[in-house]
């Protein structure tokens, strides 16, 4: 789900703009030596507190004793608590789909839908991993009165860039007659997919049994599979 949504998720600019609040001379001096490992143990910090104790949970002393950084480091690199979080989820986000399959047209001879087999075998399967931009963007999409959270749009942007991507490869290599039939099609397969891989992620953390990969693929791709089919027989009809 990466591949065609990295590109316009990233482009998208960030919510905030970068602030700079004061910084004691000393942390400054420190800051300036490893600035790059810094900013990153304050980035894993966040990431784990805000897995485990949601968006008001998450404070700024937390953070920085668990990175092991004065308080007001923190905004060496960062405007507020908010910004920080925004960017956990867009670093978890690049990471992740850094690590996933090309979306690749079908090769010469293969169908649509093992194409798309192929792909989200690796890809689904990358979710049992737990990506930090699904746990927290789904938990603050839940919580109440997080609409104006810096990290919930964050990881709206980043759904809707994979939204885009997805259906853009659905209008490109689905039958014709299908989207002829019906135009919205690739985008209703895209959100069709994409929901039901918030299904199988959302459950695995329910239940700790490892789920079946394969055949979750196999019956998402069968879905979609059936529902490009009564398409394109209809408008053939």
């Amino acid at each position: 789900m990466a591949d065609a949504a990295q590109k316009w998720a990233s482009d998208v600019p960030g919510s905030l703009q970068h602030v700079h609040e004061p910084v004691e001379p000393a942390v400054e001096a420190a800051l300036e030596g490893a600035s790059d490992d810094s900013r990153e143990r304050l980035l894993r910090a966040a990431e784990e507190i805000a897995s485990e104790r949601g968006y008001k949970g998450t404070t700024i002393s937390r953070i920085c004793k668990q990175a092991g950084l004065p308080a007001s480091s923190v905004y060496w690199f960062f405007a507020d608590k908010d910004e920080l979080l925004a960017e956990v989820v867009q670093h978890s986000w690049d990471e992740w789909s850094a690590a996933q399959p090309a979306w690749n047209p079908p090769e010469p001879g293969q169908t649509w839908d093992a194409a798309l087999r192929a792909i989200l075998r690796r890809s689904v399967r990358s979710l049992l991993d737990a990506p930090s931009f699904m746990r927290i963007g789904h938990m603050l999409t839940l919580e109440q009165h997080s609409e104006d959270v810096a990290a919930r749009a964050r990881f709206l942007v980043i759904r809707k860039g994979i939204e885009e991507g997805i259906a853009g490869w659905f209008a490109e290599f689905l039958p014709p007659a299908a989207i002829d039939a019906e135009p919205a099609l690739p985008h209703v397969l895209a959100q069709t997919l994409i929901a039901a891989t918030d299904g199988f992620f959302i459950g695995h953390q329910i239940d700790d049994a490892e789920p079946s990969v394969p055949g979750f693929v196999e019956f998402l791709v069968d879905i979609l599979a059936s529902t490009v089919a009564r398409a394109t027989e209809s408008e053939v009809h």
